[in-house]
């Protein structure tokens, strides 16, 4: 009973710092500036159109949360798969996530289910009072400001749907879902609130990102905000990962179609001249904000996750903690990452002691490496795998050239063998070892794993072993969070 109490009051506290994180968001122009976030009271949050634009920036900082898009939800996506072994057994660092032995109570469990859900309340708690002070504002401001919070929503919904609840193309999301907040909780009163279906959620992620894209700017004119603050193509590119986890592939279809050219190059044509960069090096480094970047969170010395939370910490072996290293059983051992290849993404995988590490992530001292959220390289496979999944002379065609784009970018020479690319299975399956190679550490193996509805295979290293996890295995999913559980009574648990 004591335990639960303690929930109860940090989950309640959780909930009502959201008033107190919504005022305190910086007066800074954009999400690049480094300057100390500064206390607006409750107040005069919205007294003009600056203190408007902190409330703006704030969200996006809500979302990067080192427990959230911050470091651990990237983090969690990679060691629940096998891209990874453990090097350093610690509870502190995932060690639980990693062997798949997490329980209701544990913190990763807890504290990513918190910093979702208070993410979606303060950015309820913004749209209350920009609706309340919509006058403060232009009605162009006004309009992109809603849609960045729907948008901003929708990817924290998206989050926790993947990770509490089954896969949408289990039974098309008949299943348990979550609960859906959609209004501002200043108290505990409202805790009870019962699971609404998979497809529900779905249904408003998809909503949102509809709305978010009719109200964002076609860009902001300035690269840096284009990558770090959502525009129309940020909105669409992100319903193609929707559609794709949901097995719509004409709706992937239909979505890339907006943002990608019938030719190559392929890039997008209106709005933010989105494409692929020319070296996949300069994707993480340099002032990542290159064309590539439909949307990234910024780091700083001052926000940056830090520590335990940070991606470099988890995935290199200096300057991280050598926590992780890569599974020479997995990706590493396609041919791209070969002595032999000349694939410009071996640049991105360093040797050291013996073991191989992911170089994505590496800014020294303060982890500030900024974090993918949505790449085009992304979007292009995502385009080719729906068109390989519908099929058609036109579409198989349509989705080999689109491979071929990610992966001449890296190695302009190759050409993959016909036998790779002939066929609606072939092909397919070449476009998700692909996928493997150009989203290694970037949080996409689990969530492709469950929307093909394939077990979460085993791993075993010199500091322990993880067991597979079978489709049916209530491990497959992550329990709900003992927070939600003791203060929500009409929340169910996992099965």
């Amino acid at each position: 009973m004591k335990l639960l109490n303690l929930y109860k009051r940090l989950f309640q506290r959780t909930i009502l710092s959201c008033l107190v994180l919504l005022t305190a968001g910086a007066c800074n122009r954009d999400l690049l500036d480094t300057v100390p976030e500064t206390s607006i009271s409750n107040a005069n949050a919205f007294d003009n159109p600056q203190r408007i634009l902190a409330q703006v920036n704030g969200l996006y900082s809500s979302v990067k949360s080192a427990q959230f898009y911050g470091g651990r939800y990237i983090i969690y996506n990679e060691l629940r798969a096998d891209e990874f072994i453990m090097n350093k057994p610690n509870v502190q660092t995932c060690q639980l996530t990693w062997a798949q032995t997490v329980n209701s109570s544990t913190s990763e469990v807890q504290n990513l289910w918190s910093a979702a859900y208070a993410s979606i309340n303060r950015i309820h708690i913004f749209l209350e009072g920009l609706e309340a002070n919509k006058s403060k504002v232009d009605a162009a401001l006004y309009t992109n400001y809603v849609a960045e919070g729907k948008f901003l929503r929708a990817l924290c919904y998206f989050a926790l749907v993947q990770t509490y609840a089954r896969p949408y193309i289990e039974n098309k999301g008949a299943g348990a879902g979550l609960p859906l907040r959609l209004s501002a909780e200043s108290s505990a009163q409202n805790n009870n609130l019962e699971r609404s279906s998979v497809a529900k959620v779905y249904e408003q992620i998809l909503s949102d990102l509809n709305a978010a894209e009719q109200g964002l700017p076609l860009t902001y004119g300035v690269a840096a905000t284009n990558a770090t603050r959502a525009h129309r193509n940020t909105a669409i590119a992100l319903k193609t990962r929707v559609y794709l986890v949901m097995g719509d592939f004409p709706g992937v279809i239909a979505e890339a179609g907006k943002i990608v050219s019938e030719t190559t190059p392929f890039q997008a044509s209106a709005g933010v001249n989105n494409k692929l960069e020319a070296n996949i090096v300069n994707v993480f480094s340099g002032t990542y904000t290159g064309a590539e970047a439909i949307l990234s969170l910024p780091m700083s010395a001052l926000d940056a996750p830090g520590g335990q939370n940070a991606l470099a910490y988890y995935f290199t072996f200096s300057p991280g903690n050598a926590e992780y290293y890569l599974n020479a059983a997995g990706t590493l051992a396609n041919p791209v990452f070969a002595a032999s290849s000349t694939d410009a993404r071996k640049n991105l995988i360093a040797t050291q002691q013996g073991m191989q590490w992911l170089y994505k992530y590496k800014v020294a001292g303060t982890y500030s490496d900024y974090i993918p959220v949505i790449r085009y390289a992304e979007v292009l496979l995502n385009y080719a795998e729906a068109a390989a999944r519908v099929g058609g002379a036109g579409n198989l065609l349509k989705a080999a050239a689109l491979l071929a784009a990610v992966r001449n970018r890296s190695d302009a020479a190759y050409a993959f063998y016909p036998a790779a690319v002939t066929g609606t299975d072939a092909l397919v399956n070449t476009i998700l070892e692909e996928r493997k190679v150009e989203l290694l550490g970037e949080g996409f193996r689990v969530p492709d794993l469950l929307r093909n509805m394939k077990p979460l295979p085993a791993k075993t290293g010199p500091a322990g072993g993880s067991p597979l996890v079978a489709v049916n295995e209530s491990k497959y999913i992550w329990p709900i969070s003992a927070a939600e559980m003791s203060v929500n009574s009409l929340m169910t648990p996992n099965p």
